[in-house]
């Protein structure tokens, strides 16, 4: 099972609540922990680490709080994941080159590198506008077996 990590996924969870808030301007990280039902201290690291990608800023002060840096059409789900994370890599070997002793005769080195590739632009092809909208841009596919044509 590929899984990201809590904080990664806690990040998406926030850049899409600043992206669906966009006609409010900015929002407090009080405000979005509020809405996310995420514990403050956790929406202010995840801000930081945004704010530092370039994929939010911030302004202090009595009228202070956070907004997205870009419009949400042009802001990856890859992009805020990498932000929280780093390089994404489903393998050792896919972020960490040749740190595995196996790696000068690893047959599957290359495949999992197109692997990590593969899910790296599916993320990357998601935006958070996507996100917002219940459904994305994304129609329910029926199941493979369903779509086959029967003959008459």
């Amino acid at each position: 099972m590929i899984i990201l990590s809590k904080l990664a996924d806690y990040g998406v969870i926030v850049a899409t609540q600043l992206a669906g808030g966009a006609e409010e301007g900015q929002m407090t990280a009080s405000a979005l922990a509020e809405r996310t039902k995420l514990p403050r201290a956790t929406v202010a690291k995840v801000l930081k680490a945004l704010a530092h990608a370039g994929i939010v800023t911030g302004a202090r002060g009595a009228a202070g709080g956070y907004r997205l840096a870009r419009s949400p059409g042009v802001i990856s789900i890859a992009e805020v994941v990498a932000a929280i994370d780093g390089a994404m890599g489903l393998t050792q070997c896919t972020t960490h080159m040749p740190a595995c002793e196996r790696s000068a005769f690893c047959s599957t080195r290359p495949h999992w590198h197109r692997i990590n590739h593969a899910v790296g632009t599916a993320l990357a092809a998601v935006t958070l506008a996507d996100m917002v909208s219940p459904f994305g841009n994304f129609a329910p596919q029926a199941p493979e077996s369903s779509r086959e044509s029967v003959s008459p």
